[in-house]
């Protein structure tokens, strides 16, 4: 599975393990940035992460910012990505089996290390069931991304 991955400067020293880990666990990273502390805007690494899904560079992305709302709050904006932070490890495995959420995000000034492994294992292990309930509910969410 190939990840696109993203942070802004808060973000950046947990994106910097979660690379690590994600690589030696075999998965194709493609590290979008950002690649230092230096003060960044998160919109930019929300929307990169974003369109490589879109373009199909990545099947899924993961997104860190300090809090994990306002990464969320753009790839959310976009069309075809279905985003949530995530802050335990039911929400990251149960958002891809019932909403087909393909961005993770998480708040690199909330969720330590341990817990962000926890969290990328349950996202990136879980799979969409495709049931008949998810797939008219998310029906309709392609039908608001049209207005």
């Amino acid at each position: 599975m190939k990840i696109a991955m993203g942070a802004d400067h808060a973000g950046f020293p947990l994106k910097e393990d979660l690379l690590e880990y994600l690589k030696k666990a075999g998965y194709e990273v493609l590290n979008l940035g950002t690649y230092s502390t230096e003060s960044v805007d998160y919109p930019d690494f929300a929307r990169a992460v974003g369109e490589a899904i879109q373009q199909g560079k990545a099947e899924r992305g993961i997104v860190i910012c300090g809090s994990g709302i306002g990464a969320c709050m753009v790839a959310n904006k976009m069309r075809g990505i279905r985003a949530g932070t995530c802050h335990d490890t039911y929400s990251a495995h149960q958002g891809v089996e019932h909403d087909d959420m393909n961005v993770l995000c998480v708040g690199g000034r909330i969720v330590g290390l341990n817990l962000a492994l926890e969290l990328v294992d349950a996202f990136l292990g879980a799979r969409f069931t495709a049931e008949e309930r998810h797939l008219r509910r998310l029906a309709k969410v392609a039908e608001i991304e049209d207005q």
